[in-house]
C-alpha cells in the first residue's frame, strides 16, 4: 500500500464515522412530538457533509492522477464541516441537550481530523 493512499483511507473511515453517526449514535436532539428543532437540520447537513467527504476519498483512492486535487477539495469540507453546528446551523440553547453535549464536540473532533489528514494527504501527493 503506497503513502499516498494512506490519507485517502483514513479521511474514508472518518467520513463514515460522521454520516453514520450523525445519524444513529450522534445524533442531535430528538423531541418527543416529532418536531424537528434546528439541531436536526445540523445532523443532515453534517450527513451530507459526510457523504461528500466519503465520496472525495473514494476518488482520491480510484484517481491517483488527481489525487492531489481531490485532497485539496477535501479541505473546504471539512472547514465547512467544522463551522456547521452551532455556527452556521443553530442548536439547542440548552448546553445540557444532546446536541451541544455529544453532536457537536464529536463533529468537531471528527472534522478536525479530516483536516490535518487531508492536509498531510495534500503535502505527500505534492512532493516529487
Amino acid at each position: 500500500m503506497k503513502k499516498k493512499t494512506i490519507p485517502a483511507i483514513i479521511v474514508l473511515a472518518l467520513a463514515l464515522v460522521i454520516a453514520i453517526g450523525s445519524q444513529s449514535f450522534l445524533r442531535p436532539c430528538v423531541h418527543e412530538d416529532g418536531s424537528f428543532g434546528a439541531c436536526h437540520w445540523a445532523g443532515q447537513a453534517l450527513l451530507g457533509l459526510g457523504c461528500v467527504l466519503g465520496m472525495l476519498a473514494v476518488l482520491a483512492l480510484a484517481v491517483p492522477k488527481a489525487r492531489l486535487g481531490l485532497y485539496i477539495s477535501m479541505l473546504p469540507v471539512s472547514l465547512l464541516g467544522l463551522f456547521t453546528p452551532g455556527t452556521l446551523i443553530a442548536l439547542c440553547r440548552m448546553s445540557t441537550m444532546r446536541c451541544r453535549a455529544v453532536m457537536q464536540p464529536a463533529m468537531l473532533i471528527l472534522f478536525a481530523a479530516a483536516l490535518i489528514i487531508s492536509a498531510l494527504g495534500a503535502a505527500l501527493n505534492a512532493r516529487k
